[in-house]
């Protein structure tokens, strides 16, 4: 299959080159994350109006995890709820990066979205993330505080690294939470850290993602090499992947991390877990958070609201 490369998404990677901006790995972390939150700014889809936006601070298992909980124009005294887990490569990305798409989830889904603050690297090494994730979820799941959510109707989702974070969250409650979760939304998720899939050798430069970059994120991550195997860190390694929720797998024609997300939905069918998979084959990674500029990437976060939403209809009661 020959792919070609979206006239948008071209004109997106040349303006990046024209404006000279310094390569991330180049920079320390803090840098990072200030220079991720501007260019995101400058690509973020339409921010869409909710009832109401409010940041919470929850228990975590090593002091607080701040929360930003989105509530759609709905009445209903009962909704459903996604947890999102944020992109960036488990160092950069935060609330405010990923604030347009979570509200957009929200209205499209009619759904809470509680979108995460998780710890992360080099400050807050593996499995710090996890664990946060871990708590975050079974916060919602507990249906204590959030008096509009329904805990039968929770799904996880998150992009990249998010959604590296999302499958091991269902790996890690499937067998010990007494509520499942209903869906698991995957954007171009990062599942196998080793790097191993030829989409990783094949779109290493050009892409903005880079295997140079992916590298700097996954060294800022992990404690040492042999982590990259850890299922917790790359869960297309995990051992068993049945009773695992449904799940909609997004991936995008030139993403390193396509191969990768290909191969993690081919283990869920596998495993007789229902799922959907869309590959964008002219888009690059990160196109659903960069709808200001990319028309696939609002159209992406229309057919995941959507998807979202169907699923949400099958556990209503």
């Amino acid at each position: 299959m020959t792919r070609q490369l979206d006239p948008q998404a071209r004109a997106l990677i040349d303006k990046a080159i024209e404006a000279g901006n310094p390569e991330m790995y180049d920079l320390e972390p803090a840098e990072a994350r200030t220079l991720f939150v501007e260019l995101s700014r400058g690509v973020a889809p339409e921010k869409l109006e909710v009832a109401e936006v409010s940041d919470r601070h929850i228990k975590g298992p090593n002091g607080g995890i701040r929360v930003r909980v989105y509530s759609p124009m709905n009445e209903s005294a009962s909704l459903p709820a996604l947890v999102y887990f944020h992109g960036g490569g488990w160092v950069i990305g935060d609330l405010e990066t990923h604030d347009a798409v979570c509200r957009w989830l929200s209205v499209r889904a009619q759904c809470v979205v509680v979108s995460v603050d998780y710890r992360m690297g080099p400050e807050h090494k593996f499995p710090a993330a996890v664990e946060d994730c871990v708590a975050a979820t079974k916060w919602v799941l507990s249906g204590r505080d959030l008096a509009n959510v329904d805990p039968r109707a929770v799904a996880v989702g998150g992009d990249s690294a998010g959604a590296n974070l999302a499958a091991v969250v269902t790996h890690e409650l499937k067998d010990s939470s007494s509520t499942p979760l209903s869906f698991q939304l995957l954007i171009y998720p990062a599942t196998d850290l080793t790097r191993a899939e030829a989409s990783q050798k094949d779109l290493a430069k050009g892409y903005r993602l880079t295997g140079v970059l992916m590298d700097w994120f996954i060294n800022h991550y992990l404690n040492r090499a042999e982590e990259r195997i850890d299922p917790r860190a790359s869960p297309l390694f995990a051992n068993n992947f049945s009773n695992l929720p449904p799940a909609l797998v997004i991936t995008a024609g030139f993403d390193p991390l396509r191969d990768e997300g290909l191969r993690y939905n081919e283990k869920l069918e596998a495993a007789g877990v229902a799922t959907h998979y869309r590959c964008y084959d002219g888009m690059i990674h990160g196109f659903m958070s960069m709808g200001g500029w990319l028309d696939k990437g609002n159209e992406a976060l229309d057919y995941a609201g959507d998807c979202l939403a169907e699923a949400f209809s099958k556990v209503q009661v």
